[in-house]
């Protein structure tokens, strides 16, 4: 079971960023590219309902599966970045997260109006950088048709924060 293979090799690392917080850190599977590959046929197929035109990953471990999920589906990529990395013009959006704030921004031209997208980040806790990037969606007037994750954090509850924008949350292995 793909939970069981990615739980087996997530690395805790407590303390960081700040003292409190106990890490997910999924470097570790990306020295497997066996299991890499099954993250992205598992994504895609808990996923094939959707009609899914672009997927937006979050800067930075959203692009890992984020454009292997793209390439896999057939459908654009575009990232989600920190404020001030992106090259063209952007639109952004603040937020708070769980040990302090931060801004993100998409290119202005990232989407067009009604495309369906789907979100992807490595991890859901809280929910406030996903929710920031769906405001940056919605702000060009796209939908957000969904979420996928690697890892989902239940006992944050940070997908209800999500269902404002999408009944469709989907992650690989919960804790």
């Amino acid at each position: 079971m793909i939970q069981d293979q990615i739980k087996q090799v997530i690395r805790d690392v407590s303390d960081f960023p700040k003292p409190g917080i106990v890490f997910k850190d999924i470097t570790p599977i990306l020295k497997n590219p066996a299991l890499c590959n099954e993250i992205t046929k598992a994504l895609a197929q808990q996923l094939a309902s959707l009609n899914i035109d672009v997927i937006a990953g979050i800067e930075s471990r959203g692009f890992l599966f984020g454009l292997a999920l793209a390439q896999q589906l057939g459908v654009p990529f575009v990232p989600i970045r920190k404020v001030g990395k992106l090259p063209y013009k952007t639109i952004q959006q603040s937020y708070n997260l769980e040990y302090g704030s931060a801004t993100l921004e998409v290119h202005e031209d990232a989407f067009e109006p009604g495309q369906k997208v789907l979100i992807h980040d490595d991890l859901l806790a809280t929910g406030g950088t996903v929710v920031a990037a769906s405001a940056l969606v919605q702000k060009l007037d796209a939908q957000v048709v969904g979420y996928s994750f690697l890892i989902n954090l239940d006992f944050l509850n940070g997908k209800e924060r999500l269902k404002t924008f999408s009944e469709h949350i989907f992650s690989l292995a919960d804790y």
